[in-house]
């Protein structure tokens, strides 16, 4: 194809993505053009715009492409290391500020609360990322940790690794939180099943699990509000 042979030198300035940012905004660029800012360069054959975009047609969308490996990245012709690291250091730079726009301090009194705060860190990941967080006795999160990474269906978590992450941090209760890639919230037997286990464990060991809250997209479902542990 001819533009595949066109470079960022053959773009009016008033199209390249860098200068767009500069005089209308961030937001005003297409998904591409940002992550070609982030890349910087493109190759002898394409423009930066053009990997972007290819990039992005094969991770399958924005989407997918939060969730791919170092290795998947530099499988794509035209993205190395370097780039791929870039790519992934903007993702998480995203996922930081997205928690961190609650408090510092971040107090949980509802299943609200623990959804403001995970929603936008897992509601595009496309494998069950089972996460953690510990609280003190004011409820204060005072740490957060994923403990299992699962399959697209699936996530095993075992009593034993929860709750040695929980004594480590002298937690006083937990809150367990995963989520569905499919989007829909709704708990599996599975889930129900592994709930009641860590209720079960929590009770033994004095650390209370205080709810299990499932992630869709945009879309949560507290298990303790439903009654199911």
């Amino acid at each position: 194809m001819e533009s595949s042979n066109i470079t960022l030198r053959d773009v009016p300035d008033e199209e390249r993505p860098r200068e767009r940012m500069m005089q209308y905004g961030a937001q005003a660029l297409s998904n591409a053009e940002l992550l070609a800012i982030l890349l910087r360069t493109g190759t002898y054959q394409e423009s930066a715009v053009f990997l972007a975009q290819r990039v992005l047609s094969q991770a399958g969308g924005l989407r997918n492409l939060v969730d791919m490996s170092l290795q998947q990245l530099t499988e794509i012709k035209g993205i190395g290391a370097a780039k791929g690291l870039q790519i992934q250091a903007g993702i998480e730079l995203g996922r930081r500020l997205a928690r961190s726009s609650m408090n510092e301090t971040v107090t949980v009194r509802s299943p609200q609360d623990v959804a403001d705060l995970l929603m936008e860190e897992l509601r595009y990941l496309n494998k069950e990322h089972f996460v953690c967080l510990f609280l003190n006795t004011k409820n204060h999160v005072i740490g957060q940790e994923t403990l299992s990474m699962g399959s697209l269906n699936a996530s095993i978590v075992h009593p034993r690794e929860v709750f040695r992450a929980a004594i480590k941090r002298s937690s006083a209760s937990i809150i367990c939180v995963h989520n569905h890639p499919s989007g829909d919230p709704t708990p599996s037997s599975e889930d129900v099943q592994m709930t009641q286990r860590l209720a079960e464990a929590g009770e033994i060991v004095g650390i209370e699990v205080l709810d299990h809250i499932v992630i869709g997209d945009r879309k949560f479902v507290s298990l303790k509000e439903q009654g199911l542990m």
